[in-house]
């Protein structure tokens, strides 16, 4: 649980995803769209990518991709993310954290 909170730490934006799923694809792609640029984990292609998808778990994080910190905090899932741009914090949030500017 520590190496996601230490990654979650270290960058205004981050989301964790699996090289193979097309909902971390979608939530990569929001992100983007909206000037982020988020440091992004493929759980399947990193060295610690089991290490992290323990931790995830630990969190409470059930499905365990995609999941998206922002300023170091956990945010949620695909559903909670696409809730919160569906109301506007989203992306009110990203500018909070300084993951992107206006």
């Amino acid at each position: 649980m520590e190496i996601v909170r230490e990654v979650a730490r270290k960058n205004a934006a981050v989301i964790f995803t699996k090289s193979w799923c097309c909902m971390c694809h979608s939530m990569k792609a929001l992100l983007y769209e909206l000037g982020a640029s988020p440091a992004v984990y493929e759980l399947d292609q990193h060295v610690n990518g089991p290490q992290m998808e323990w931790g995830l778990r630990a969190l409470g994080c059930c499905p365990v991709v995609p999941v998206v910190f922002i300023g170091g905090a956990l945010v949620g899932s695909a559903e909670d993310i696409i809730s919160l741009h569906v109301d506007g914090s989203l992306k009110h949030m990203l500018i909070n954290a300084k993951a992107i500017w206006l």
